[in-house]
């Protein structure tokens, strides 16, 4: 990831995924490249071919948002991909780091009163993580619903090249989706991250289903989700994970997994935390996971 011309990368990543009949054209024939051609996009968003090649190739960075809402109709983006376009085409000065990005090396302190929190918590599983998804905190009950909740384990990494990980997970195809989506509504235009630089060249060239995600240019801001499992002890689970932001951190967020009251699932849990309840309830946090 480069980043020298992140609009014009995402717009050539989106074009690539929309067939010519979802925008009611022709398809068939002999195609060079999947989705539509940029004479068409440029056709159907109402601005010229020539303006349209040069927004994709870098030489032209400030379209005004009209065009860019109309590109977003064209290429069929949801209102989160639609903001990332409009962000990619915000023009920032030489030498100014986007603000997602953090400075190397800085340190993350998960706050005493959150580890306290999660290692009162018997029946919800929880974690800690940070922008890169690296794994801080984690109480005991989280680490054994699967041993890549510990602090250390960049659980990215885990999700796709840990086989004991996607074995645990039925809904992995929908998770690794969601995964990368996140991780590139964080990377926005920003290439200077070195951290973030490293993590999608190590998963790029070690994961072919990373590769193939990334290259869509997929956005998806955080948010919870259903995680479906099937554990090794307790079998088939279904539990709510929510995904809350810690004000006064560096974007970390707390991950909280909880059954429905009442339901199999719930029971499961019990079961869980009664077979693993030895220890003292967390491993120790690091402050940062190096890679």
């Amino acid at each position: 990831m480069d980043g020298s011309n992140a609009l014009g990368e995402f717009l050539r990543a989106r074009r690539a995924l929309v067939r010519p009949e979802d925008v009611g054209l022709p398809g068939g024939g002999l195609r060079r490249v999947p989705g539509l051609r940029r004479e068409e996009v440029a056709m159907l968003a109402g601005i010229s071919s020539d303006y349209y090649l040069r927004l994709e190739q870098g030489r032209d960075r400030n379209p005004s948002v009209q065009v860019l809402q109309a590109l977003a109709r064209v290429l069929g983006l949801d209102p989160d991909a639609t903001a990332h376009l409009v962000s990619l085409a915000q023009d920032r000065p030489a030498g100014v780091r986007d603000p997602r990005t953090r400075a190397p090396h800085r340190s993350e302190q998960v706050p005493a009163t959150i580890l306290q929190l999660i290692d009162g918590w018997t029946r919800n599983p929880a974690y800690v993580q940070n922008r890169y998804r690296d794994c801080l905190a984690a109480n005991t009950l989280c680490t054994a619903l699967s041993p890549n909740y510990r602090p250390g384990v960049n659980l990215l990494r885990a999700v796709f090249l840990d086989p004991a990980e996607r074995a645990l997970r039925r809904d992995w195809d929908d998770l690794t989706r969601e995964g990368v989506a996140t991780l590139r509504a964080y990377a926005g235009g920003d290439a200077d991250d070195p951290r973030l630089r490293d993590l999608v060249g190590d998963l790029s060239l070690r994961s072919e289903r990373f590769r193939t995600l990334w290259a869509r240019h997929e956005v998806r801001p955080l948010r919870g989700r259903v995680s479906r499992l099937t554990h090794p002890l307790v079998g088939d689970l279904e539990l709510h994970s929510d995904k809350l932001v810690m004000d006064g951190t560096d974007g970390l967020a707390l991950v909280v997994f909880h059954a429905e009251p009442g339901s199999r699932d719930a029971e499961l849990i019990d079961i869980l935390g009664s077979l693993t309840a030895t220890g003292s309830g967390r491993e120790a946090p690091r402050e940062r996971m190096e890679e």
